[in-house]
Formats: structure tokens, C-alpha cells, sequence
């Protein structure tokens, strides 16, 4: 970003307040929405908050290192990726395009949605050097399946993710209130698979690509983390779909520790829900992430400011993981252990936003 951008965008906060002046209200509410009563939304920001840090001192911490590991495959800059999120191009008309080139012009991953632009082949000639994923959520049989796999290999994706859970569309309510129809929504068919998907796709598919990296997106259990691992996934990956899926889910980060239980190495583990600050980004690696998604996050930087809104929120990120390694008395990631962390009862009311509490004193000229 230039000079004068990062004079603009000097904090997190700010990148989202320029968000919401860009879209329409309509988009807006797309954007930080949830499902019904946005109970699960709210527990994933308390299920972060219901952590704190028990900092080390005397250490020293003069060089820290915030880089990750994508698959074994090589370093990343920081260990996160932007999560797959329909219609990037309702925030940025290059979509998927413009934050992918964005993620691989920081160093990390682009996980690309089934319902973006522009599309498997689009998103992946944009940013063929970078680590990517494509996402599917699968509105066909078998078929549909494998040739989305065969066409995502052939363009250069890394891995294949298949999101599990929305066997039923939610009832996101600020929508329906507003009689909003998403054009990506109104387009889509057969839901009915997604609907009908079963363990026994997940093995199949397993069978007949077996040099795949495959992701299982959206598990909330033990059960099925170990369900997954029996089906040969390389990446369980943690998560509720922000919210706006199923009603009053646990938070992600309350989750984790028991996927990881179960997972016991056999898998790497993601996670993605609720991830806004450097310090939610630590906590979910110590308690056992490989790697991070986030999506809101980044939505905000496309919309305030395209690619360089999306490199912008990551060199934040960046910023306040430093400070927060360095502060715990640890120089990498590697270094922080579950010794820096303490359960505590959560002070700020959980919102979308609680965590940027600025945006909340607008009198102040924030």
C-alpha cells in the first residue's frame, strides 16, 4: 500500500468504518450478519475473549518470527488464510481476483468460494504463484464433484475443500427482513445435494482422487473430526460458517481444543470464526491451530480499499501478532505454549464488533 494509504489505515477499526460508509446497506448486512438469533456469532467472539494471556518477561524477544507452515509445503508470512466467501464481488468487482492477488502479494493463501467471481479457472489465472484452495459446495452427484476437483488441480489449486456444513441453508434474518435476495443465491441450484451429502461421498471421493489434499470445512465436534481422520482428510477444518449456519453453535475457539484431542496429529487442523485481532490469531495457534481463516476481516479491506484494503488488514494483523508474541516473551509461534494462556471470564459483550470498541465512540471523531 502506498504512503499515504497506510497513513489512512492505521488501525484495524479503521479499515471497517471504511467499509460500511462503501456498501449499501444491503451488502453491509450480508457482510456482518448471522443466522436467526446471531447467538453463534456472538460465542465465537466470547469464545476468544474467554481466553487471557499470562505474559513471560526477560526473554529476549528482539527478532520475532510470524510465519506459518501451508500443508508442509512451504513458509507463509503469517500461519492465516482469507477464508472462501461468497460474492467477493459484491465488496470489489475484481472479487476472488483482487484477493488473491492481494494474499499472494503478502505471502499467505486464498481459500476461493464455488459461488465467486470470477470463478475456478478466473481466480486461479489471477494469482497462479500463490498458495490456493478451492472451496466447493456441491450442487451435483458425483460427477460434479470430480470434475470440479480434476479442473481445480489442473489450474494449479494446492488442495479441495468441501464445506459440510449446510445441509440447509440458515435463515439469515437481516436479509429476510429486508427481502434481500443475494444474486448469487438466487442463481444457485440443487441444494438438495449439499443436503444429501454423506460419509459415503467423502469416502468415495477419497477413492477415486487419492493425490488430493483434502479439507473437510465446517466440523464442530470430536466425533466427526474423527470421523474425518477414518476417511483419510489431511485438514479438519474448524468452523460455523461465522455464525450463519446453525443458531446458538458453540464459538470456533471453544471447539478446537477437543477437535485437536481427537484429531491427535493424524490431520492437521484450520480453524476460521470470529478471528478480528493479532491476539485472537495467537490464541488459536496455541491451542492447537496449524492455520487460521479469516473472512469478515478481509472483507472489510476489500471493501475499503480493493487489493491494497486486503494487504492493508494483513500488514495489521501482522503488526499486533508481533507485538503480542513479543509481549508473551516468545519469538515465534513455536515458542508460545498453552502455559500462556488462562481461562477467564469474558468483559466485553460479544458483538461482530466488540473487537473494536472505537467504532462504538463515534463522538470521539473515530
Amino acid at each position: 500500500m502506498s504512503a499515504e494509504g497506510q497513513e489512512r489505515f492505521q488501525t484495524l477499526h479503521e479499515l471497517v468504518k471504511a467499509a460500511k460508509l462503501r456498501l449499501n446497506a444491503n451488502i453491509w448486512d450480508y457482510l456482518v450478519g448471522a443466522t436467526e438469533t446471531e447467538t453463534t456469532l456472538q460465542r465465537n467472539r466470547a469464545s476468544l475473549d474467554a481466553w487471557a494471556f499470562r505474559p513471560r518477561v526477560l526473554r529476549d524477544v528482539s527478532t520475532v518470527d510470524c510465519s506459518g507452515d501451508f500443508l508442509g509445503r512451504r513458509r507463509i508470512r503469517l500461519p492465516v488464510a482469507l477464508a472462501p466467501v461468497g460474492s467477493l464481488d459484491s465488496f470489489d468487482p475484481g472479487g476472488a481476483a483482487t484477493a488473491g492477488r492481494a494474499a499472494s502479494a503478502f505471502g499467505v493463501p486464498i481459500i476461493v468460494s464455488s459461488v465467486t467471481e470470477p470463478g475456478l479457472e478466473g481466480s486461479a489465472a489471477a494469482n497462479p504463484d500463490g498458495p490456493k484452495i478451492f472451496q466447493l459446495y456441491v450442487r451435483g452427484g458425483p460427477d460434479f464433484i470430480d470434475s470440479h476437483i480434476r479442473r481445480a488441480m489442473d489450474a494449479g489449486y494446492d488442495a479441495f475443500a468441501i464445506t459440510v456444513d449446510t445441509a440447509h441453508y440458515s435463515r439469515r434474518e437481516r436479509d429476510i427482513a429486508k427481502r434481500f435476495v443475494k444474486h448469487w443465491r438466487a442463481r444457485s441450484e440443487g441444494m438438495n445435494h449439499q443436503a444429501a451429502l454423506s460419509w459415503a461421498d467423502i469416502a468415495r471421493v477419497r477413492a477415486a482422487h487419492p493425490g488430493v489434499t483434502l479439507i473437510l470445512k465446517g466440523i464442530g465436534t470430536a466425533e466427526d473430526a474423527t470421523m474425518a481422520v477414518e476417511h483419510g482428510i489431511d485438514v479438519v477444518y474448524v468452523s460455523n460458517h461465522g455464525g450463519r449456519q446453525l443458531d446458538h453453535g458453540r464459538g470456533s475457539l471453544a471447539v478446537l481444543p477437543e477437535v485437536v484431542e481427537a484429531v491427535s496429529g493424524r490431520a492437521r487442523v484450520w480453524m476460521d470464526g470470529g478471528i478480528s485481532r493479532g491476539t485472537d490469531l495467537v490464541k488459536a495457534i496455541i491451542l492447537g491451530a496449524e492455520l487460521v481463516g479469516i473472512g469478515r476481516l478481509y472483507c472489510y479491506g476489500l471493501a475499503a480499499a480493493g487489493q491494497d484494503g486486503v494487504r492493508r488488514v494483513l500488514e495489521l494483523l501482522e503488526d499486533e501478532v508481533q507485538t503480542c508474541l513479543g509481549l508473551l516473551g516468545a519469538t515465534s509461534f513455536a515458542a508460545a505454549d498453552r502455559s500462556m494462556l488462562h481461562p477467564v471470564a469474558p468483559l466485553v459483550v460479544p458483538h461482530v464488533h466488540s473487537a473494536f470498541p472505537l467504532l462504538a465512540e463515534p463522538h470521539r471523531g473515530y
